[in-house]
């Protein structure tokens, strides 16, 4: 899975197997080991984080944290997603 970046012990990844077609930009969230069914979060053409799910069970003081440094590199996330993927959408 490519990591984008690690925040204390949580990971930020794509999921290598996004489905066909390619679902909307968006990031995992998991604590140490990269899981399909992590936290999800999608990112918007705005550049903000939105919450699909909190499967990883992450704290709400901790989550808001780790979205707003997501929000913060919303530009790389986007490129480095186009990088790998080869397109891009947006879920809003």
């Amino acid at each position: 899975m490519p990591q984008i970046f690690k925040i204390g012990e949580f990971i930020i990844y794509f999921w290598s197997n996004e489905n066909d077609p390619v679902e909307p930009i968006h990031v995992h969230i998991a604590e140490h080991n990269p899981k399909s069914n992590a936290t999800k979060v999608w990112i918007t053409k705005s550049g903000k984080a939105l919450l699909c799910n909190n499967n990883s069970k992450i704290s709400s003081p901790k989550l808001r944290q780790i979205m707003r440094i997501i929000e913060a590199n919303s530009e790389e996330i986007m490129q480095r997603w186009y990088n790998y993927f080869g397109e891009i959408s947006f879920y809003c």
